[in-house]
């Protein structure tokens, strides 16, 4: 699994529920430029029309050493879900608070793939708990190591 981008926007935003693996719809320019490593998921969302799956605001800049028919780096991609998984996605969705965000961009043998995932928004409380919670673990991590002296 070649690993091209993640949305940390979303771990840190977001409370994350289940999670999708999609198959993208994509042009050969775009899949060349995805191949150098190249692309955007922190302002992408994920949107449910006619009973299929796209995803909005996917940035892939243009290939280096393309020609008049390079794509727009910005389009709106379809996902490849099964219909169950397109069901689930938008019977929750149309419920409050829920969403539908990227988590990951990436090649897994050889087909470019996105993790997606139905996720409900914290609030302001929820992301300092998290905060303290994280800097605990951080130090009983240093002192159990002993790098710090109690």
């Amino acid at each position: 699994m070649k690993l091209i981008a993640t949305n940390k926007k979303a771990q840190r935003d977001y409370e994350i529920f289940d999670r999708f693996e999609a198959g993208l719809v994509l042009t050969g320019t775009e899949v060349k430029s995805l191949r150098l490593g190249r692309a955007s998921i922190d302002e992408a969302f994920i949107r449910i029309q006619d009973g299929e799956a796209y995803v909005f605001n996917m940035h892939i800049p243009e290939y280096t050493h393309g020609s008049i028919f390079n794509h727009d780096p910005t389009r709106t991609r379809k996902l490849l879900l099964h219909r169950r998984e397109i069901d689930k996605i938008s019977g929750a969705i149309s419920k409050k608070g829920y969403t539908c965000v990227p988590i990951k961009l990436y090649f897994n043998r050889g087909w470019a793939k996105l993790e997606i995932a139905l996720a409900k928004g914290k609030r302001k409380i929820d992301k300092r708990q998290d905060i303290k919670r994280k800097e605990l673990q951080r130090r009983l991590r240093r002192i159990t190591s002993g790098r710090v002296k109690v």
